[in-house]
């Protein structure tokens, strides 16, 4: 942005000010709004809803798999775990894990020797993935860069993610992580999948849209969901 630019909206912030903007407190303004674009704002609302449909998705996947919250050290709740999947510590790795992050944690919550906390190795590295897809951000602001090749791969790394959840199997012939299933009555449980769906289609959107805002290409990867290989963020 240029400097007459960023004079502009200090100038329109101290106006506000000035003529005591208090009656907009009652509405959802905020004066860092000024300092947003439009890509901005929907890059925020991105985040919320990845954010959204992460919690739920690991929530699903405790019901689904209470053994796994069983092997976590003792005192450890559901809502604690879920505190844990989103705080900071996501960014430097968590020391239960090995310090691993990322499609790192994600390979640890399939590996056979891995004697912890699954459901939690897995979250983890999907939300420590995500999380750095956005450059470790919450909110996004005018001078603020995105990379889209990130988002894109994120994306694929999704869909490797959901296939490993689905096929992969210990040395007992037993899936991993269990989710999707078929009830008793022949009835089909996808909702795990229709999670995985959202998140794919949100990071592929943001992608998208971050290329054609910034003219900028993405390199499309041929790669089987069925690949044992994440692309890098």
């Amino acid at each position: 942005m240029r400097l007459t630019s960023l004079l502009q909206v200090c100038l329109v912030a101290t106006l506000l000010l000035q003529t005591g903007c208090a009656a907009n407190s009652a509405s959802n303004f905020k004066l860092s709004n000024l300092a947003k674009s439009d890509i901005d704002s929907v890059t925020d609302m991105h985040i919320k809803e990845i954010r959204k449909l992460c919690r739920e998705l690991a929530i699903k996947l405790y019901k689904r798999n209470p053994r796994e919250l069983a092997k976590a050290p003792p005192g450890t709740t559901e809502k604690k775990r879920l505190a844990q999947i989103f705080s900071t510590q996501r960014i430097h790795g968590f020391s239960e894990l090995g310090g691993a992050k990322g499609t790192a944690a994600i390979t640890l919550s399939f590996s056979e020797q891995y004697e912890g906390d699954r459901v939690f190795a897995l979250m983890a590295g999907i939300s420590s993935m995500l999380f750095a897809a956005y450059n470790y951000q919450d909110e996004f602001f005018i001078l603020d860069d995105i990379d889209q090749q990130k988002l894109y791969n994120s994306a694929r790394n999704l869909e490797t993610v959901a296939w490993q959840l689905n096929n992969r199997r210990d040395n007992s012939g037993e899936r991993y992580i269990l989710s999707n299933g078929v009830s008793e009555s022949g009835i089909r449980n996808l909702s795990y999948e229709r999670l995985f769906g959202k998140l794919i289609s949100l990071q592929d959107m943001m992608a998208m849209l971050i290329a054609d805002t910034t003219n900028r290409n993405i390199t499309r990867v041929v790669q089987s969901a069925a690949s044992m290989t994440f692309l890098p963020i």
